[in-house]
This record gives C-alpha cells, sequence and structure tokens, in this order.
C-alpha cells in the first residue's frame, strides 16, 4: 500500500464508520466508462462538497492490492450487475494535489518545483512495487512499463486537480508545466488508451481554457453549472435529507432548507451543502459552518473588481433579487476576467451564487452563505456596496 500508488481502502473504512450518506451511484457511472472514448471525466463542486470522500471512495473501490467486497455490499453500488466486475481490479494512482503544494511550501522550497515533485514522488513509488523499472525512461515511459510488469492498466485519481491553478495563479510557466503534464497522461496517443483504464478528476474549477478550448480536451467535464449524471453525486439530494432527519430528529428538514439548500440542478431538484448539513445534525445547532473553512477575504477580492456593472448586481444579489449572467466566457481560473459575468461565474463554481442552468439567472443560494454576504457590509472594506443595498 502506497501513499500514490494503490493507496488501499482505509480512507474509505473512516469514512463508513460516521454517518454516511451512501453516494456509492457514482462508481457505477465511472464503471461505464472504463474502456470507452468517454472514460476521462472531470467532476467539478465547490469546497467542502465531498469531493475528497467521492475520491477516496474510488480508490478504495478500484484498487487492486486491497478486498473491498464487503465494504460496499451494504450500498447502492451493489445492487449494480457490473460491481464485482471492476471491484479491486486495477492499479491506482492517487494523486491530492493540495497535499503536494503543502509539502513544497512546508519544505522551504519553490512553487516552481511542484510538478516534478508529484512526478518524482510517483516514480519511486512505481520502482518499490517493481524494481525492475527501467527509470532512465520518460515519466510516462515508466508508468508503461509499470502497467506491462503488472499486466493491469491505472485507474487515475485526481483530488483538487486545480489547486495549482488556484494557488499559483500569476505563475503562467507553472501552469503551463502543470498543463503538459496532464496532456501528457490523458492526451497521449502512445500512453493513453494503453495505460489509463479511467480518469476521474475532481477540484472547484472546471479544466482551464486553452484559448477558447480546455487545456486537456479530451475529458467529458460536468460542473455544479452542468453537472449531467453526476447531478445527485454533486451533493445531499432530497431523498437524502429526508433519511438523515429520519435518523436525526433534532434539526427538522425545513429548517436544513432554509439554511443549506439552494443549489440548483434543474428546474425540479436542488441540492445542500453536504458539510454544513452533516456539521449541523451532529452539532444539533444550524449555523454558518461553511464559511468557517475559508476567509471571507476571498469573496471581497473578486466581488470589489472593477467590472462596470459588478457591484451594482451584487447589492441586487444581496437584496435578494435574481439576475442574468453569461457563464460561457469565463477562462476557467481566478486571474483572467474580462467582464462582470466572469467574476459572477467564479462564484458560482465557488459555491456563493447558485445557477439556473435552465432560466440562465443566478441568486444568493441559502441563509448561509447570505451570512458571508451581509457580513461584507458590516466590514471596514465594504466599498460601495453598502450604499448601493440602501438604495
Amino acid at each position: 500500500m502506497g501513499n500514490y500508488l494503490n493507496p488501499g481502502n482505509e480512507e474509505f473504512k473512516r469514512i463508513i464508520k460516521s454517518s454516511y450518506v451512501d453516494k456509492t451511484g457514482l462508481i457505477s457511472i465511472i464503471n461505464s466508462k472504463i474502456d470507452t472514448k468517454k472514460n476521462l471525466i472531470c467532476v467539478t463542486r465547490p469546497r467542502r462538497f465531498g469531493k475528497s470522500y467521492a475520491a477516496q471512495m474510488l480508490c478504495a473501490y478500484y484498487d487492486c492490492t486491497c478486498d473491498s467486497k464487503e465494504l460496499f455490499e451494504k450500498y447502492a453500488i451493489a445492487a449494480t450487475s457490473d460491481f464485482t466486475t471492476y471491484l479491486n481490479k486495477y492499479n491506482v494512482i492517487y494523486l491530492d494535489i493540495t497535499s503536494f503544494i503543502s509539502t513544497i511550501n512546508s519544505s522551504g522550497l519553490s512553487i516552481d518545483s511542484v510538478v516534478k515533485y508529484i512526478q518524482d514522488s510517483v516514480i519511486k513509488e512505481l520502482h518499490t512495487f517493481e524494481e525492475s523499472i527501467d527509470l532512465t525512461e520518460s515519466f510516462t515511459n515508466i508508468i508503461l512499463q509499470f502497467v506491462n510488469l503488472t499486466g493491469k492498466r491505472i485507474v487515475f485519481i485526481i483530488d483538487e486537480w486545480d489547486a495549482i491553478i488556484r494557488e499559483a495563479k500569476d505563475n503562467d510557466a507553472l501552469q503551463k508545466a502543470y498543463l503538459n503534464l496532464l496532456r501528457s497522461l490523458f492526451k497521449n496517443g502512445n500512453f493513453t488508451s494503453k495505460a489509463i483504464a479511467a480518469a476521474y478528476m475532481t477540484g472547484i474549477l472546471p479544466i482551464k481554457k486553452d484559448g477558447t478550448e480546455s487545456a486537456v480536451s479530451d475529458f467529458d467535464e460536468c460542473t455544479i453549472i452542468s453537472p449531467g449524471k453526476f447531478a445527485e453525486y454533486t451533493g445531499f439530494t432530497e431523498k437524502d435529507i429526508s433519511k438523515i432527519c429520519s435518523f436525526n430528529n433534532n434539526i427538522s428538514a425545513d429548517d436544513l432548507k432554509v439554511w443549506y439548500d439552494g443549489y440548483s440542478l434543474d428546474e425540479r431538484n436542488t441540492i445542500y451543502n453536504p458539510y454544513s448539513v452533516m456539521q449541523a445534525v451532529e452539532r444539533g445547532k444550524l449555523e454558518s459552518y461553511w464559511r468557517k473553512t475559508t476567509a471571507a477575504e476571498t469573496l471581497f477580492t473578486y466581488i470589489n473588481l472593477d467590472f462596470k456593472g459588478l457591484q451594482e448586481d451584487i447589492a441586487r444579489l444581496i437584496a435578494g433579487e435574481q439576475i442574468e449572467v453569461d457563464v460561457n466566457t469565463f477562462n476557467n481560473d481566478v486571474k483572467n476576467f474580462r467582464c462582470k459575468d466572469d467574476v459572477l461565474t467564479l462564484l458560482i463554481h465557488l459555491g456563493y451564487l447558485a445557477y439556473d442552468n435552465d432560466e440562465h439567472i443566478v441568486k444568493i443560494p441559502n441563509k448561509e452563505v447570505r451570512i458571508e454576504f451581509e457580513a461584507l457590509l458590516k466590514s471596514e472594506n465594504k466599498s460601495r456596496l453598502t450604499d448601493l443595498v440602501v438604495q
């Protein structure tokens, strides 16, 4: 069992020991993509919406070095016809990009070295498992050697794929090197189809654009704006909330709806922030848990950008209005904004706004997020917002 290569199922064991809401149906979707042209998937959603839980669940299911049948037998995936077909049948390479950045920062090394550090870390573990690997070859050829030696292809699972795009927003050279690494893995005619059974990337932002197209164009992307088949796995649904409340009667479903619901999936269904729901249920108290996981200055930074009409639109949202937004010009990063709609689109991906894909409008989703916007009105750096809201 390694840190990056075949990490095992221990993390998923820990997850299901607590109040676990069954999201194993996600596995069935990934299974249906294996060995097809759609086997590269990028699913993005706001922070604290269960991204890492999903990644660790997939590690436990696909990792060939452990036996996870008993872990999954009582969940939805066990009722599918392909449950055992793919169960523990693949090598897994699991990369949590934030952990690489944290290690680099804590070691006092330059962030510029993070791409090489990722490659070296994976190579080291591949060589530990298969000592006969020729380390003079390229990164992808080393992986391909490992696949040939073990007779098992790889399921790549990348958590917080966009951490470099967000945290090194002014480092164009590093971003280019990182995107080139992804291209070498997932858009490489001499490697991808031979070595990779499937890839699942998750993060907050969609894949960064190169001009008008995705920089790693072969991925099938499902975002908080357009989640597709992954909608019910983006957060908690009404059905999930009903089940949670049936076991925890100290907080009502109606109260949870007011505080944590509001992220639109379609005209009939919305989703709840799962982190905040579970915090509220476990603590027996309704309050803003999600906002405590990030600095409020992040929101202030973006809504105070100098784009015509942005402050006025934010004021209208705080006043309870809904506004139209064009989400198509967003460059999928946190630096290159061309108009107010790009900023508002970023706020959708960050979870500060909810988007209606049918009407192309946004709103503040719930009481929890509204508290964060209202906090800006009381801050010393409130700029023009207070005056605009009062008007």
